[in-house]
């Protein structure tokens, strides 16, 4: 396979499960050799019993693994507090490395990333496996070409209930910090819904392998559940191409509502779920249309078919660090605008179900953001009781602007105000 013959798996529980499962059968199987599975905690991975009998090395850590034994690729399925130094640990090392999403928590680690990949020689993807579809990918090329015209407006809804069960299963869910003080800023929008929020950052990239950056950001941040961090976004940013960014999530709502969303351009309305259902519609108005199929490929096929071509073409992965990065900063920006998380009423509030995997949601939550998404308007924008105007922060782009620091020159969480700037070190 063009110099890669050898796979270590770090994270054999959770999302790593389904690469398991890719790396035992025949997806993977004929192509690469599963030479490591790597987990603190092996024994909780279903097919521990078939890993073994296999004689596939255990290791209860990277650099255990590291000290005898490499891989060609290492894939990290791992908190996500984890992957930027274990990204960089691995590629110092001279492995490819497919990453899980998100990249991570912090824009540093966006440029240390890609610094640690450019002096090895290695491949980094990150694992948005939209990006690696078809129908994302013609979609993103339609864009670039100009056929719809300049981007005007991007919006996106979901809602995915979780229950107390979800911010148990760790010490770092709904957490801002881990117990050892790294970034992780766990969060709809940065873990379970942040394929959606990348998305709109990544279709209007102008090459296969970027994103537009966020310029501003502002965002509403709340919670209900008993959490550090926040269950439910709001937020509207505005991107280096001049597009106007929406994103409603939350985890807090009595029902799932499945991802949609709506694209405005110039010339065409794009569209995905409700009417348009599981295919991504493009409407332009001189009366075209254009199904692009849907987003959803395969959990790994294809981004990792995709690395396997990159390392064989040498040329660079359809979604590494310069194309998941603007998720990074955006969520970094996020935090700043609403630093203190803003509380639900507690009469509005509502906790159901057994002990153990109760769900907390939010009264009439779901049919309050559907307003905002079908209206473009924030809660607060709205005059909804509830609402906390976020401040407006402005990002440097590290990609275009050498990750220069930037002054503070005051915040707008008042219309006409300039908007308070971070540096992508804060």
């Amino acid at each position: 396979m063009g110099g890669l013959k050898s796979v270590a798996l770090v994270g054999l529980g959770g999302y790593g499960y389904i690469y398991v499962n890719a790396l035992l059968g025949s997806e993977f199987a004929t192509k690469v050799s599963f030479v490591a599975g790597i987990d603190p905690v092996p024994e909780a991975c279903q097919r521990l019993a078939e890993i073994q009998q296999k004689h596939i090395p255990l290791f209860r850590s990277l650099e255990e693994f590291s000290a005898t034994s490499r891989a060609d690729l290492v894939i990290l399925a791992t908190p996500l507090q984890l992957h930027c130094e274990q990204a960089c640990f691995a590629m110092a090392r001279g492995s490819h490395v497919l990453c899980e999403k998100p990249l991570g928590a912090h824009p540093d680690q966006v440029r240390q990333m890609i610094e640690t990949r450019d002096r090895f020689g290695v491949q980094l993807a990150i694992g948005y496996q939209w990006s690696f579809s078809a129908a994302i990918q013609n979609l993103k090329r339609d864009i670039a070409a100009g056929r719809f015209g300049a981007p005007r407006r991007l919006r996106t809804r979901v809602y995915w209930p979780r229950t107390e069960k979800y911010y148990s299963r760790s010490s770092w869910a709904g957490r801002q910090r881990d117990a050892q003080g790294r970034p992780v800023f766990d969060s709809p929008a940065n873990n379970a819904c942040a394929h959606h929020l990348h998305n709109m950052f990544y279709v209007l990239g102008e090459t296969p392998q970027n994103s537009d950056w966020p310029r501003t950001v502002q965002a509403e941040l709340y919670r209900a559940n008993a959490i550090e961090n926040y269950d439910t976004v709001a937020l509207r940013c505005r991107t280096q191409r001049g597009a106007e960014i929406l994103f409603f999530a939350s985890h807090a709502t009595h029902a799932q509502h499945d991802p949609i969303f709506v694209y405005e351009f110039e010339n065409a309305t794009v569209k995905y779920g409700n009417e348009a259902a599981a295919h991504i519609i493009a409407e332009l108005t001189d009366g075209t249309r254009v199904d692009y199929g849907s987003p959803a490929p395969s959990e790994s096929a294809e981004k990792f078919q995709d690395l396997l071509d990159s390392i064989r073409l040498q040329r660079p992965v359809l979604c590494g660090p310069e194309a998941a990065g603007a998720q990074t900063a955006c969520i970094f920006a996020a935090q700043q605008s609403t630093p203190a998380i803003v509380e639900f009423p507690r009469d509005l509030v509502v906790v159901e179900g057994p002990p153990g995997d109760r769900l907390t949601q939010v009264k009439n939550l779901a049919e309050t953001l559907d307003r905002c998404y079908e209206n473009a308007q924030l809660p607060s924008d709205l005059g909804i009781s509830w609402a906390v105007r976020g401040a407006e922060i402005a990002v440097t782009d590290f990609a275009s602007a050498n990750n220069s620091a930037a002054s503070n020159t005051g915040e707008t969480d008042q219309p006409g105000k300039p908007a308070r700037r971070i540096a992508l070190k804060n």
